[in-house]
C-alpha cells in the first residue's frame, strides 16, 4: 500500500475508467465507510490495515451469477466468453470459501443453441459501445434487400437468433434487424450522441418485448 497519495488521473488509468467515474466511485466507498483521505487535485490514500468486506452473495444469488455468466460463455463471441470466464472468475476470489465451492460446483449448467456466435457480434457490439454509425446491408425475411445508415443501439438473444436494434436514419424510426439476415456491416467514420428518444431504452419503453418477439420469429 502507497503512504504519499495517488492521484485520480493515474488511478483512473491504472483502473481504466473516466476520471468522473473515478471520482464518483471514490465518493461512494467513503459514504459506505472506507477509510480513503484526500480529494481530487490533490490525491487519495487509504488507512493501512483496511481491507474490503466479501462480497455477500447467498447460495441463489450466486446460482443467478452463475448460470448468467455461463450463457454468457456459450452463447457469444469470443471476446464475450473470455470476459464472463474472467468475471467468474474475480467472483470466485472475492467471496468467502464456502460460498466459493458453492459458486464453482453449481448445479446449473447452460447448453449451445442456434443463437451461439452469429457473425459480427463483436463487431456490433464494439459499434454500440463506441456509438457508431454504421451502413448496414439487409435481407428481410420477405427476401427484401435494403441498406441501412443507422445508430446501433442493443443487441437482444432469443433461442434462435439475435436481434440488433437501430435508430435508422432513413426513416427516423427504430428497426429491428435479425442478425442472421445481415450481409454486410461498414463504419462510416461517424459516432452518434446520446439523444433522448433515439435510445435503445427509449424503443424498449415505447415497444416493449413484443416487437422484437415478432421480428425475431
Amino acid at each position: 500500500m502507497r503512504r504519499m497519495p495517488v492521484t485520480a488521473r493515474d488511478l483512473a488509468r491504472v483502473v481504466g475508467v473516466s476520471l468522473r467515474t473515478l471520482y464518483r466511485d471514490i465518493a461512494d466507498l467513503q459514504a459506505m465507510g472506507a477509510p480513503i483521505r484526500g480529494e481530487g487535485g490533490v490525491g487519495y490514500v487509504m488507512e493501512p490495515g483496511y481491507f474490503m468486506p466479501s462480497l455477500q452473495f447467498d447460495e441463489d444469488e450466486l446460482s443467478a451469477l452463475a448460470l448468467g455468466l455461463r450463457l454468457v460463455a456459450v452463447r457469444t463471441d469470443p471476446s464475450m466468453s473470455a470476459a464472463a470466464r474472467r468475471a467468474a472468475a474475480k467472483i470466485a476470489s472475492a467471496v468467502s470459501e464456502e460460498l466459493r465451492r458453492a459458486f464453482l460446483d453449481n448445479s446449473l449448467e447452460a447448453g449451445t443453441s442456434d443463437a451461439v456466435g452469429p457473425p459480427r457480434l463483436e463487431t456490433l457490439r464494439t459499434s454500440i459501445r463506441k456509438r457508431k454509425i454504421l451502413e448496414i446491408d439487409y435481407l428481410s425475411l420477405s427476401e427484401k434487400r435494403s441498406t441501412r445508415r443507422a445508430r446501433p443501439l442493443g443487441l437482444t438473444v432469443f433461442d434462435k437468433v439475435w436481434l440488433l436494434t437501430v435508430w435508422c436514419e432513413t426513416a427516423q424510426d427504430f428497426r429491428h434487424l435479425r442478425l442472421d439476415r445481415i450481409d454486410d456491416v461498414r463504419e462510416i467514420g461517424e459516432r452518434y450522441s446520446d439523444e433522448r428518444g433515439k435510445r435503445f431504452a427509449d424503443c424498449l419503453a415505447r415497444e416493449g418485448n413484443d416487437a422484437l418477439m415478432d421480428v425475431q420469429q
